[in-house]
């Protein structure tokens, strides 16, 4: 099993390279938190557009804090579950300001203490901000890696917790990275090209076709 999981490695690397990148555009670890909270059942694509003005008009943490929660709705009215989403950036940034000083908290204890912040949007911010090591398990990651074989679970955190114990520590934050780019472009939710991918043959799906 581990042979066969270092060769599904091996391959995203040869693919994809090791190079750590983050779809959604941030200047700051507030701004990622504010735009990963945006991105649940949405685009990060969809999620960039708005934050482009978003982030000029409310450029301070501050101002998140204090914005106006119906207006903080229109100004991401495009965004799925825009209402809940305003509310909790809005009760989120407050608490930031509040009890941590501004600052975005690294552990997973604080992080999810955050309003509209789960263990997918944690890691995130500490993979990507605090460069922990942590598995972030989008629909992507799990759709995929069950594919894979990885996992048989389709709980998030089971998930995750099965990629921790197959996957090396240093491929925790990279594997999301690829499977992100893999899913996007090869294996889609609908029709999927196996004919394509790279991993075919260390596929164990039962559609492939």
């Amino acid at each position: 099993m581990q042979k066969r999981t270092n060769e599904i490695l091996a391959r995203l690397d040869e693919a994809y390279g090791r190079e750590y990148r983050c779809y959604l555009n941030h200047e700051n670890a507030w701004q990622l938190l504010i735009a990963v909270i945006m991105s649940a059942q949405c685009t990060d694509a969809r999620v960039n557009i708005v934050t482009k003005d978003l982030f000029q008009k409310y450029d301070t943490l501050e101002k998140f804090a204090d914005a106006d929660v119906a207006e903080l709705e229109q100004d991401i009215r495009s965004i799925g579950f825009y209402r809940n989403k305003a509310r909790n950036i809005i009760l989120c940034a407050r608490k930031l300001v509040e009890e941590f000083h501004g600052e975005v908290p690294q552990s997973l204890e604080d992080l999810t203490s955050l309003p509209g912040v789960g263990r997918k949007t944690a890691n995130v911010i500490r993979g990507n901000v605090y460069h922990e090591p942590s598995v972030v398990v989008d629909t992507h990651v799990k759709r995929i890696s069950k594919r894979l074989g990885l996992t048989k679970e389709d709980d998030p955190v089971k998930v995750e917790y099965d990629l921790m114990e197959a996957l090396p520590k240093d491929h925790w934050i990279l594997y999301n990275i690829q499977i992100i780019t893999l899913g996007r472009s090869i294996c889609t939710a609908r029709n999927p090209k196996c004919g394509e991918c790279f991993l075919s043959d260390l596929c164990s799906a039962d559609d492939k076709r």
